[in-house]
């Protein structure tokens, strides 16, 4: 089996770490070592995972996603990196797979990520900005071709982006990406990592055969909490497809405010769908 290092991030992660570090258990020999990045907490997420074994690196302050993995990537000696968020649990040995499918270099390889009740989440994307984009916001999810909505794919495939929950790729490859902005605090990291490695000719591969459960994908996170927040993530979006060209950019936004203000129109209806047009009018300030 390929050597390979787990780097995660936290940030007051301790409640999920004990899932991530306690999995790691169920790979084989010999196991990864595992790279604890720690932005700016203030629980006990540190002291844990020093005791679980892991290697803890702490960063002066909350520095945020992309710059935590940056740091500890820089720290990575394996031929392979896996990225994984500290509220993902492994189920079997999917991850030393991936590992090894990596370790030939030339893709980002994706996981399929499962909420708690097994069921599967959409974290794996068409490419953005493209006209065939419209039509999923034009039509009810349950309408659409599977080739809209790739997560649901049942073999390996390229996919546009897919959500930096768990994913791997050569370490050599992932430095030259960057991988991250280290000036992005938060929000579409992914996407961007994604469409910068597509730009240097190395697609993101969607391997349902692999799956591991992603608890913080089952509900809106903390950080939709306020408009503030939808506006921070409105603006950073446009910027992450202002990298893709302004037709592409445009398409994006018409997709956009198409699929919000369409769904929380028909939510309307049942007295819901506030989030939709909260998420709607960020965009349109983000167009100012």
């Amino acid at each position: 089996m390929t050597e390979f290092a787990i780097v995660t991030v936290i940030h007051d992660s301790e409640p999920e770490l004990p899932l991530l570090l306690d999995s790691v258990g169920l790979l084989p020999e010999p196991r990864p070592r595992v790279i604890v990045v720690d932005s700016g907490s203030s629980d006990g997420g540190p002291a844990l995972a020093e005791e679980r074994g892991a290697e803890v690196f702490a960063l002066d302050g909350n520095r945020g996603f992309g710059t935590g993995c940056n740091a500890g990537i820089e720290r990575v000696t394996e031929p392979v990196t896996a990225l994984v968020n500290p509220d993902v649990e492994l189920l079997d040995d999917g991850l030393a797979r991936l590992a090894e499918a990596a370790r030939a270099g030339g893709a980002l390889l994706a996981p399929r990520l499962l909420n708690a009740d097994g069921s599967v989440q959409d974290s794996a994307h068409p490419l953005p900005g493209r006209l065939e984009t419209l039509l999923p916001a034009l039509l009810p999810r349950r309408l659409l071709p599977a080739r809209y909505e790739p997560w649901r794919s049942e073999r390996p495939r390229e996919v546009g982006w897919a959500v930096a929950a768990c994913i791997a790729g050569r370490t050599d490859e992932l430095r030259a990406l960057g991988p991250f902005d280290p000036d992005t605090f938060l929000f579409y990291e992914d996407m961007e990592l994604c469409l910068r490695a597509r730009r240097a000719g190395i697609p993101t591969l969607l391997r349902p055969d692999v799956a591991v459960r992603h608890l913080g994908g089952a509900s809106i996170g903390r950080a939709l909490a306020e408009d503030r927040d939808l506006d921070l993530r409105a603006r950073r979006r446009r910027e992450v497809m202002a990298g893709e060209g302004r037709l592409p950019l445009a398409i994006d936004d018409t997709s956009e405010a198409l699929t919000f203000g369409i769904r929380g129109l028909a939510k309307a209806l049942v007295g819901r769908g506030e989030l939709e047009r909260r998420r709607l009018r960020a965009l349109l300030r983000a167009r100012r």
